[in-house]
């Protein structure tokens, strides 16, 4: 009996001493190459570009009709009065801050353009997450990066996640 205490025992041991020192399965993804072969992402592309390419010739025109009343300014200025001169320079900062509130609404950090990539990819970024997800699952990764731009952790087992062990010690 206490020999198959001691068969267990070690084999229990060797079970165990496996699992310690077993290393974590990593994987990694190119999502830029992932999205770019995806044919959605390809028909919203072509929407976004065709979107700014719009807004870029309604910018350029405002810009054009600006450089054309400045320069048209800047000839007659010595022969308008002071009052003349001084409407038409309103005028032309005016017209110079509508040129820039345009590309602000649309370009801007959170201008037109970003919200509609937006709208338009958030569907596209959930389905690659979602099947990353699912591969990281199937073939039992504890973590996947993307290796397009920052390193980014796309999965991870959460009994790898040390938040709480952290948030403890800094109390």
């Amino acid at each position: 009996m206490k020999k198959i205490g001691f068969i267990f025992s070690v084999v229990f041991l060797a079970l165990f001493a496996t699992q310690l020192t077993a290393q974590p399965k990593i994987g990694y993804v190119d999502s830029d190459t992932i999205m770019k072969q995806l044919p959605d992402y390809q028909d919203t592309q072509k929407k976004l570009d065709a979107i700014i390419k719009e807004w870029q010739e309604e910018l350029a025109k405002l810009e054009k009709d600006w450089k054309t009343k400045y320069d048209d300014y800047e000839k007659r200025k010595l022969i308008l009065s002071e009052q003349k001169r001084v409407e038409i320079e309103k005028e032309l900062v005016d017209l110079e801050n509508e040129v820039s509130k345009y590309r602000q609404d649309k370009f801007g950090v959170r201008g037109e353009l970003f919200q509609k990539q937006e709208e338009l990819m958030k569907p596209l970024h959930n389905r690659v997450f979602t099947a990353i997800q699912d591969v990281a699952k199937e073939n039992e990764y504890d973590f996947i990066f993307d290796r397009s731009g920052d390193v980014i952790f796309l999965y991870a087992k959460e009994e790898f996640d040390c938040t709480k062990l952290v948030l403890e010690k800094l109390k």
